[in-house]
């Protein structure tokens, strides 16, 4: 009988939770995506352009552990990761030219009040999901459902680091904040590409 035969079993009611968590940050980094390229446009800020493509990454993490929760074969799982790996890459690169060039040429963005609010609330909401869904995938023991809540922690953490960026640039003048929180995403695209890229990322699945 397959795993997900019986879904009233406790094991089914956990499966749907892990998938509600994950439909949820989906949802929040679609509308992410909007918010932060307007805030981005209108600040002309590289960290919050850096956030914004990083939610998009995140809406592609979260896809495939809504594959991998409701049956899907492992190998879209490795084809997935893949393809979220070398997203990272291409982030890594452009940010990093981005942040570089600002720096060198003291660019100033224009610091918003809306992009310290979307921030902050960015930060509490992926630190919740990232709890649920450490406590969902232990309980399943599912590796994949576990690795993408620790993707979903670091989100939280990166939109702190933008967050503080943004606030010393408006209370400060603080304007290398801003390229520098763009360097913290550098740093996290990188390791998350390495993660992810690595052959055998993604375990076998017997079920």
């Amino acid at each position: 009988m397959s795993r997900r035969a019986n879904s009233d079993d406790p094991a089914g009611r956990l499966r749907r939770t892990g998938v509600a968590l994950e439909v949820v940050t989906l949802s929040w980094n679609v509308v992410g995506v909007v918010v932060l390229a307007g805030l981005a446009v209108g600040s002309a800020s590289v960290a919050l352009l850096g956030f914004g493509i990083d939610s998009l990454i995140e809406i592609g993490a979260s896809v495939v552990v809504i594959w991998e929760l409701t049956g899907s074969h492992p190998a879209r799982q490795r084809i997935g990761l893949r393809l979220i790996g070398w997203a990272f890459v291409l982030l890594a690169g452009y940010l990093l030219v981005q942040a570089v060039a600002a720096l060198a040429l003291g660019h100033r963005a224009t610091p918003l009040v809306g992009g310290i609010g979307w921030t902050a609330l960015t930060a509490v909401v992926m630190f919740a999901l990232a709890a649920g869904k450490r406590i969902v995938g232990r309980r399943l023991g599912d590796p994949v459902l576990l690795t993408e809540g620790r993707v979903t922690l670091v989100d939280g953490v990166l939109a702190t680091s933008v967050l503080l960026g943004i606030v010393l640039d408006y209370a400060l003048g603080w304007w290398w904040a801003d390229p520098v929180a763009g360097l913290v995403i550098v740093a996290y695209a990188a390791r998350e590409a390495v993660q992810l890229l690595r052959p055998s990322q993604v375990p076998p699945n017997n079920t």
